[in-house]
Parts: structure tokens; sequence; C-alpha cells
């Protein structure tokens, strides 16, 4: 009886799904455990080359898993008929032809008599490799993260060196214009994801001996390059040094962009504004470097990182200098005009409405008064119900590849907005007022500084809904005083207003341009405008 229920329910099956379990010491982790837990330290792969190449080859296949990852090419070659070499290289990264015209090709053909083991490295590269950029190395290291970027290593038996040579050809996206940052007059070239390619675009405006592209390490074990661009004699010293200690403190294994970069280094974790300007101009950031700041580059991320930045920098587009000084001020006032418009309409509509309706014409009132006469939700509600939607139909056209977009943007406000007063659940008048904050939400030229103003204005509409126009004072005047605390790598944020320094940004009126020396102040750099 016991032997049929078992073969019926199956009670002696073993049990053959696949589970990842995680075994915890004592017992379920709580809920700071990941506070607690200790942090590992990234090690990375130190020691110099052995004088044997077979020791060499297995280190390398062993590392790189040549076992299972047939990426790897471990190409023998006897050099001048008498020295053993391993030409190593990843498949797809490296161009094959550059390989076999310039490295391959002279292997056979170089005369190599009487010259030593210790030595062929350097005779080697000196007397047969035709390519321009190589190095000689005895670091492990050194040569790993070469493989992996493109490069190609030759490694020598009897000799504990290894000459690396550029051979990079992976295919990268060709130049093409700004998507995010739209302009009519500047230029219309935008950064790639191929980091010599945003170096070159740098340099073609920066024709300068002084103007310094930095290669560093990322930190963590991915081998991501990072590079700082900054004029050597104008960046101010200090800036330089701290954002180096900064950049060294990363450790990590994540996948590293301009974004998670600011998010590690910055000082305001939580401030929605951010500190660092992140730009796809190259121009923009070429005129960034020239006012004595400073440009991050990541490899693989078609952004650069300008620091230090105010709020000035976040309020200026890169085509406002390339107008005439009329035009060019109506433009700022009209953008400034704009972003206070989408900050504090909604919020002071509430206000006045809800506590303050004395302050409003009898027009007006009647207004408000038959545009909800039918509208069941309170008007509170409404408003951020709206503003929501709003950030909704924005994020879905963001999304959405290609024109279509566009399309759900605008095809997606108007059927929502129609279908919602139709169905009584949105009022006209609060409808219309959200289609004004919207467009002056869209004057802000940085997307990032248009993300955090959508979320201040919530706080705002929930203040004047607590507390009327003495809510929306409190919370400006306390908003303001917490971003007159916050400094963007050493510079204060309301910069050059707050402190005023003598040359720094015209946040609302555009000065006339004149034929002056040195940069602006507010950074502090060696050389400062006369």
């Amino acid at each position: 009886m016991k032997e049929a229920i078992r073969n019926l329910f199956r009670f002696d099956a073993p049990y053959r799904r696949f589970e990842l379990i995680e075994t915890e010491s004592l017992g379920t982790p709580s809920f700071f455990a990941h506070r607690k837990a200790k942090k590992t330290k990234l090690v990375k792969e130190h020691g110099m080359l052995s004088k044997s190449l077979e020791a060499n080859r297995k280190r390398l296949s062993e590392l790189f898993r040549a076992g299972v990852n047939t990426d790897l090419i471990l190409r023998p070659v006897v050099i001048g008929g008498r020295s053993n070499a391993l030409v190593v290289s990843m498949n797809g990264m490296a161009d094959e032809k550059q390989i076999a015209d310039f490295i391959l090709r002279p292997a056979f053909q170089v005369q190599a008599d009487g010259v030593s083991a210790s030595a062929m490295p350097a005779f080697f590269r000196e007397h047969a490799l035709s390519m321009h950029e190589t190095e000689l190395t005895s670091a492990r290291n050194d040569v790993i993260c070469a493989i992996a970027e493109g490069r190609t290593a030759i490694l020598f038996d009897g000799a504990g060196e290894a000459i690396l040579c550029d051979t990079r050809g992976f295919v990268s996206r060709p130049v093409g214009e700004p998507q995010n940052e739209m302009t009519i007059l500047g230029p219309k070239e935008a950064f790639t994801e191929n980091i010599r390619t945003n170096i070159t675009l740098l340099r073609r405006i920066l024709k300068r001996p002084d103007f310094v592209c930095e290669f560093r390490d990322s930190g963590g074990t991915n081998g991501t390059k990072l590079v700082l661009a900054y004029l050597d004699g104008t960046v101010n010293p200090a800036l330089l040094a701290e954002l180096k200690r900064r950049l060294d403190s990363i450790a990590t294994d994540t996948r590293l962009t301009v974004g998670r970069i600011e998010q590690l280094i910055e000082d305001f974790t939580y401030l929605p504004l951010p500190q660092m300007l992140k730009t796809e101009r190259p121009d923009r950031a070429a005129s960034a470097v020239l006012d004595g700041r400073i440009a991050l580059l990541v490899e693989g991320c078609p952004l650069a990182g300008v620091l230090p930045i105010t709020i000035g920098t976040l309020m200026e587009s890169g085509e406002d200098i390339d107008m005439r000084q009329p035009v060019g001020t109506i433009v700022r006032v009209i953008r400034m005009l704009g972003a206070i418009l989408s900050t504090y309409l909604p919020a002071y509509f509430l206000a006045l409405a809800l506590h303050h309706p004395g302050q409003l014409s009898s027009e007006i009132l009647e207004t408000v008064i038959a545009s909800r006469a039918m509208v069941f939700l309170p008007l509170w509600v409404e408003m951020i119900f709206l503003l929501l939607v709003f950030q909704l139909v924005r994020e879905a056209g963001l999304r959405v590849p290609g024109s279509i977009g566009h399309a759900i943007g605008i095809i997606g406000g108007l059927l929502l907005g129609q279908a919602a007063v139709s169905a009584n659940i949105v009022s006209t008048v609060v409808l219309i007022i959200v289609a004004l904050t919207g467009l002056g939400n869209f004057t802000i030229p940085d997307y990032s500084a248009q993300v955090a103003t959508a979320y201040y204005r919530i706080f705002l509409c929930i203040a004047a809904t607590l507390g009327g126009l003495l809510g929306i004072t409190v919370t400006g005047l306390c908003a303001t005083a917490v971003m007159c605390t916050v400094k963007s790598f050493g510079v204060p944020f309301f910069a050059p207003f707050s402190p005023v320094t003598r040359h720094g940004e015209h946040l609302l009126f555009r000065t006339r341009i004149r034929n002056r020396a040195g940069v602006s102040d507010w950074t502090n750099p060696e050389r400062r405008r006369a």
C-alpha cells in the first residue's frame, strides 16, 4: 500500500528544478543587511611578465578563458628565423589587416642575427615594426588591458617584455547630429561612443598646445578609460587634483557612463538638480574648457561631462553667444520667464483658488466655477493628476523610437486632454494651465534640470494646497537656501551672483562681446580675464 501511494504521488522522485540558492550563516538577512555587508576590494592582475614564453601563454589563456573564449587569438611566430614569439589579439577588436601587414610580415622579413633574446623586443620595435603607436611594457596588467581594448601584444621568448601595438579596428558609429541639443546657428556635430573620435572633435576646435587630454582608469575591473580634457596653465590646479582624487575613489564593477560617474563623485546625492553638465555637443564642451573648466569623456558614452557648473550653465544654450546682443538678451529673458512660469504657475493658481479667491476677479472666478461644475475631483488632486499625466506622455514620447515618439506626445496629449474634459475628470482651466506649464518647461535647455523642475513643481503644488501663498513662499525660500549651500566641485551653485565675482556668466542679459584675454574668474583659474 505504501509503495503504491509513493509511486502515485512520486514522493521518491528527485528534485530536478534549477534554482540559485543563497546561504546565509545567520539565517534570513535583515532589511539593512546591505549596509552592514563588507565591501570587497577589487583586485587587478599584478605582477611582471615571465621570461618564459610558454608561461606567459598559459597565464593569458587562463585569464581570458581561452578554452571557451574563442575570440582570443594566440598566433605563434618565429622572428628572423631564430626567436620564438607570440602575437596575441582579440578577434573583432583588432584589425586583422594591420596585424598581417605591419606585424607578421616584418617578423618574417627582419634579420636578427646576433641579437640576444633579452634585446629582441627593443630591436624588433626599432628595426621591424612600421606602426606609429607602439609601447614596451613588462607589466602583465598592461598587456591584459591592451588586449581587451583591441590592441595587439607581441611576447618574446627569453625576454620579460612585450610590445603593445595599436591595432584597434572595431566598428563605431560615425559622427552625426545632436539629438537632444538641437541647434540652428551652431555646429551640427555630436559626440560618439568612440573616445578617440570625441578627442579628435575637441582638438579640431581647440588647436592649442596647452590643451591636455589625460587618460585615466575608471576604477574597477572593467578597464573603462576616462579622459580629462583641460587647458594646462588655465584650469585651477586644486580643482584638477580634487577631481582626480574623487575618480581614484571609484571602485565598482558596473558599466560606467558620465551620469553614473557624476553620482559616484558628487557631494549632494539627494539634490534633484545636476551637479555636472552633460552635453553631446563638442563646441559646448570646448567652450567650457576655454573658460577654465574640465570636460570628462568616458569610453562608450556619447556625452561629455562638464564641471564645475552653476545655475547659469543649466539655463544657457550653446547658440546664445552666436546671436547678436539684443536678440540673445530677448531669447534669454523669454527662456527665464518660461522657466519661472512652468515652476510656479500651477502652485500659484492653486493658492489663489483655494486660499485667496478674493484676489481673483469675478470673471475669472465664474470661469473657474463653470469649468468645474461637473468635475468630481478636488482641485489640487486634479492639478497633480494632470501634471503626472503630462510627465507620462512626455516619457512615452521619449522612449518610443523615431518619429512615432513625437506623434505619441502630440496625439496622446490632445486625446487624453479632450477625453478627460469630456469625462468631467478635469476642467478646461486646469488643462490650459498644465499646457502652459509644459511649454514653459521645454524652454529649459538642460534635460536633467527639466526633470528636476517637474518634481519640484509638484512639491510647490502640495505646499500651495496646505498653506496658500505663504506655503509657496516658505517652500521657495527653503529651496533657495538649500541651493545656496550647494557647491559643484567647490564652486557655489549661484555663482557669480552669490558670491559676486568680477567676470562670470550672465544669466539674464547677454553682454557685448569684447576682445579680452583670459577667462572668467568664478572658477579661480590661473589665467584670469583682465
